[in-house]
C-alpha cells in the first residue's frame, strides 16, 4: 500500500512539473516572438508622418522648388531617408518664381545620407519649354544638379518624340542627353 501512495504522490508531482514546465516554455517563447516581432516593427515604423505635405525649398533666400506629397514619411539613424509612397509633385521656379520644370511620381525615396532624390514608377518631368519625359525611374543628384536614368525613356518635344535607354540631363531638364538612344520619331504639324 506504502508503494502505491508513493507512485500516486510521483504521478501528480510529475504532472505538475509537466504542467509547470510547459506553461513556462509557452509564456517564455511568447514573450520572444512578441519581443522580436515589437523590434522589427519598430525599426521599419518611420519616426514621423505627415498627410498632404507642401514644403518649399529655399536657396539664399529665393524659392528654388516646392515640394507637394499625399504622405511623407521620414525615416531618422544611420541612414536617414524620406519616402514618400503616395507620390510627389515638385515645381522648380526662375528668379521671377515663374515654374521652370515639373516632376511627378507615383513614388520617390529622398535618401538623405547620399544627397539623391529617386522617383519611381510612372515618372513625368516637364521642362519650360513644354518638353515631356517618361520614365520609370529617375536619379536627381543634388550635389551635381544632374538627374539621371538607367532605364527606358521617352522624350516628346514639340516636334520629335525621343527614345532610348538611359538618360543624363541638368536640375532643370533643358540640356538632356539619351545615353543609348533607340528612335525618332519626327512629328507632322
Amino acid at each position: 500500500m506504502k508503494k502505491r501512495n508513493i507512485y500516486i504522490k510521483l504521478k501528480n508531482t510529475f504532472r505538475s512539473s509537466l504542467l509547470l514546465l510547459l506553461l513556462g516554455v509557452f509564456f517564455s517563447c511568447e514573450e520572444s516572438t512578441q519581443e522580436i516581432i515589437s523590434q522589427e516593427t519598430e525599426e521599419n515604423q518611420p519616426d514621423q508622418i505627415g498627410k498632404d505635405v507642401e514644403i518649399l525649398y529655399s536657396t539664399n533666400g529665393r524659392v528654388s522648388f516646392q515640394l507637394n506629397a499625399p504622405v511623407m514619411e521620414q525615416y531618422h539613424g544611420e541612414k536617414p531617408y524620406t519616402e514618400m509612397p503616395a507620390g510627389v509633385h515638385i515645381q522648380t521656379f526662375d528668379s521671377l518664381m515663374n515654374v521652370s520644370s515639373e516632376l511627378t511620381a507615383n513614388y520617390a525615396i529622398d535618401l538623405k545620407y547620399e544627397d539623391k532624390m529617386e522617383a519611381k514608377d510612372d515618372v513625368v518631368v516637364i521642362n519650360e519649354k513644354g518638353e515631356k519625359l517618361n520614365t520609370e525611374h529617375l536619379v536627381w543628384d543634388k550635389k551635381t544638379e544632374k538627374i539621371t536614368s538607367d532605364v527606358f525613356v521617352k522624350i516628346t518635344t514639340d516636334s520629335e518624340v525621343l527614345m532610348g535607354e538611359g538618360l543624363i540631363s541638368n536640375q532643370d531638364f533643358t540640356e538632356y542627353r539619351i545615353l543609348k538612344p533607340r528612335g525618332i520619331i519626327n512629328l507632322d504639324e
